[in-house]
């Protein structure tokens, strides 16, 4: 391998995404392995995918990012046709309709499509920094993420739709959006809550009802939360030990690979492993920082934003949940969770990353 390729890479980030994918393996490993043949295949699949999209990083540092910038608008077609595809052929698991079945690999695109609106948020963006000082400049941009929201919140994703936000704030900010609109539109979102409240499935009202106050429905929709928090304070400093987690492996904390790894951490590994992984995650969103600063264009600058907030949102929430201060809304933590689409969709945007950074180093020997 050319030693001026190696010598532009960002080891720091690569050393944080490594570490949180080998942590992960290892906590997927011990949240499922009560269940031998099915703990093997989690682990398997999720190892099997991290070496796959190897491939698919050394492609994505390889070729020049700005080209991402012409097809931003077609990338946005596809999106929707994606989202679209989920709709009328995607089927349904637990009462939501997110995936798309191809041979043995269940996809889905609600993930990538936060990827695909990172590009295309970026493309239509580079040309209006410091240009967005009314309603009348930031109302196109709010529709234009708009439809995917309103697509992804059909299935329905609250926790993807608001993904989408995070995004658009993140990017709209760097992009020089005037604070005093934003102030107003925040004000405006706050405003009409109550009668968004009116459109929220059963379900979503209850995760809302159950954040204030878990023991309204400690054995349906707060149970969740409930063993979390057990789960997650019974590790004290150093834990109970790899497979030795007792909410986690007798049962009692649902989702446990997934959506509620972080509880795992936290019974298993204790207040010394959960701050580790914090630090792995502090180390990738400073990087995420830097490289926007960095960036030698607009177009990366605004790329590297997104894929931050993107990653920083996802990391604040699923944490938040899993004790007990965010709502629980279903979001993955960024290369810890199991699922193949949400680990390909966060490979991809640290390869993104890292060739925002590699292009800023291209005279740098």
């Amino acid at each position: 391998m050319n030693k001026r390729w190696l010598r532009r890479l960002d080891f720091t980030l690569i050393f944080a995404a490594a570490a949180i994918i080998l942590m992960s393996l290892v906590i997927i490993g011990s949240a499922t392995h009560i269940n031998t043949a099915a703990g093997g295949n989690f682990v398997q699949r999720q190892g099997v995918f991290a070496i796959l999209n190897v491939a698919l990083v050394v492609f994505l540092m390889n070729f020049d990012y700005k080209m991402l910038q012409r097809y931003g608008m077609k990338l946005y077609g596809v999106n929707l046709v994606l989202l679209l595809a989920v709709m009328l052929f995607g089927h349904s698991a637990l009462g939501a309709q997110r995936w798309i079945q191809i041979g043995p690999i269940t996809l889905q695109p609600s993930e990538f499509s936060k990827i695909i609106m990172i590009i295309s948020m970026a493309a239509l963006l580079e040309d209006k920094i410091g240009k967005l000082n009314t309603l009348q400049d930031l109302l196109p941009i709010a529709a234009f993420i708009g439809v995917p929201f309103l697509l992804v919140l059909k299935q329905p994703d609250l926790g993807t739709s608001l993904v989408f936000v995070a995004i658009f704030l993140g990017m709209v900010f760097a992009a020089g959006v005037n604070l005093r609109l934003l102030g107003m539109l925040f004000g405006a979102g706050i405003l009409v809550s109550p009668v968004l409240w009116h459109f929220l499935k059963d379900y979503q009202k209850m995760r809302i009802l159950v954040f204030l106050d878990p023991n309204v429905d400690p054995l349906g929709s707060g149970y969740h939360i409930i063993q979390s928090e057990i789960a997650i304070g019974s590790g004290q400093l150093f834990g109970k030990g790899l497979f030795e987690g007792t909410q986690s492996q007798l049962d009692f904390l649902p989702e446990n690979h997934t959506d509620f790894i972080f509880a795992v951490v936290g019974e298993e590994l204790g207040f010394i492993g959960a701050a580790f992984l914090l630090l792995l995650y502090l180390i990738l969103l400073w990087r995420g920082i830097r490289i926007a600063q960095e960036a030698s264009d607009a177009f990366g600058m605004l790329l590297a934003v997104g894929i931050t907030s993107m990653l920083a949102f996802h990391v604040l929430v699923n944490i938040g949940m899993t004790m007990g201060i965010m709502p629980v809304t279903g979001i993955p933590l960024p290369l810890m969770s199991y699922g193949v689409s949400s680990l390909t969709t966060n490979i991809m945007a640290i390869a993104l990353l890292l060739n925002i950074y590699m292009k800023k180093q291209r005279l740098i020997f």
